[in-house]
């Protein structure tokens, strides 16, 4: 099973499009997970203009790289969640502080995604769905179970049309299940996929960071879900609480060493890959394995570097012969 490793370019979206690919081309990267911010993807005019696709693609080729999946977060972001400021980073200048112009430029973001991820020869695009109801994780205010059933149906109303256009271009969503999402952790996934009826297009995109400072397994999120992983993250986190720190960050920037948890280069922290390696073989996922580097503590360049190294080693492929299997028998 020789799963691609790629990079995700969210982390990267500061530079052209054409330096990220040189740069994953001298470390050894197998491809790009393209974030659709930046210039590394215009979703509008890749789903429009096959001459805007045949660069992207030429830029790829001519550095020996491939495309399997979008990382449309921002514009996925501002679907379901209720506007606040925050938003205002991820849009255009046109719909900045307007919330109803912002969702339905976001809405056809996320649908033009869908078309520039069939033009591109990709299966899936990864990203956030937001969430109307975050803010009332804590049940204090009382959140009752119908504000809760409110929030999600919510979410079905504004994200089956945009599922809708993915079934069209038989292309899948991959949510990145995570805080601040109407999914972040398995209860509240598998509400989200029995919300959707089990509907294919919805997916998950697995990522073990989010799930580690939560005190979820991540190898039995797999394990759970199996069937709806449709893209990985390959990323590190290290939970520190010292006594003095909280796990929800006191307000505290991440990479500040007070915090009880932060993001940490592949092999720097507390997530068992191994066993997130050993479950993928057992659902049978091939799919890229896409580091998105996040450390705010180490060289970015040095880190995505040596977290290739680190997925290669840890890429081992499933068993295909039983060690027991000749025991008990006659020589």
């Amino acid at each position: 099973m020789a799963r691609p490793v790629t990079l995700f370019t969210g982390q990267w979206a500061d530079l052209p499009f054409e330096d990220v690919c040189k740069k994953a081309k001298s470390w050894g990267y197998d491809g790009l997970e393209i974030a659709c911010w930046g210039d590394h993807i215009d979703v509008r005019k890749a789903a429009s203009d096959p001459a805007y696709v045949h660069e992207k693609k030429r830029v790829l080729e001519k550095n020996g790289l491939k495309c399997w999946a979008l990382g449309a977060h921002l514009a996925g972001q501002c679907v379901g969640d209720e506007y606040d400021p925050r938003l205002d980073g991820f849009a255009p200048d046109a719909v900045k502080g307007k919330p109803e112009a912002l969702r339905k430029w976001a809405i056809e973001e996320m649908k033009a995604a869908a078309r520039a991820a069939r033009n591109m020869g990709c299966y899936v695009v990864n990203g956030f769905m937001g969430s109307p109801i975050w803010k009332a994780w804590y049940s204090f205010p009382t959140t009752t179970e119908e504000m809760i059933e409110a929030g999600f149906q919510k979410i079905l109303a504004l994200w089956t049309p945009i599922l809708d256009e993915f079934d069209e271009q038989n292309v899948k969503f991959a949510l990145e299940v995570h805080p601040t999402e109407i999914a972040f952790d398995v209860y509240t996934t598998r509400r989200l996929l029995d919300t959707f009826n089990g509907r294919l297009a919805l997916g998950l995109n697995f990522d073990p960071s989010h799930l580690v400072w939560q005190g979820v397994e991540p190898h039995l999120f797999i394990r759970e879900f199996a069937g709806r992983v449709y893209h990985v993250h390959m990323k590190d986190v290290a939970v520190t609480l010292d006594g003095k720190a909280g796990i929800l960050g006191s307000f505290l920037p991440f990479g500040d060493v007070r915090r009880g948890w932060n993001f940490r280069s592949l092999g720097h922290g507390d997530v068992d890959f191994d066993a997130v390696i050993r479950e993928l073989n057992a659902v049978n996922y091939d799919g890229p394995l896409s580091v998105e580097w996040e450390d705010n503590a180490m060289d970015r360049e040095f880190g995505a570097k040596e977290s290739l190294e680190f997925v290669r080693a840890m890429n081992f492929a499933p068993a295909k012969i039983a060690f027991d299997k000749d025991f008990g028998k006659d020589k």
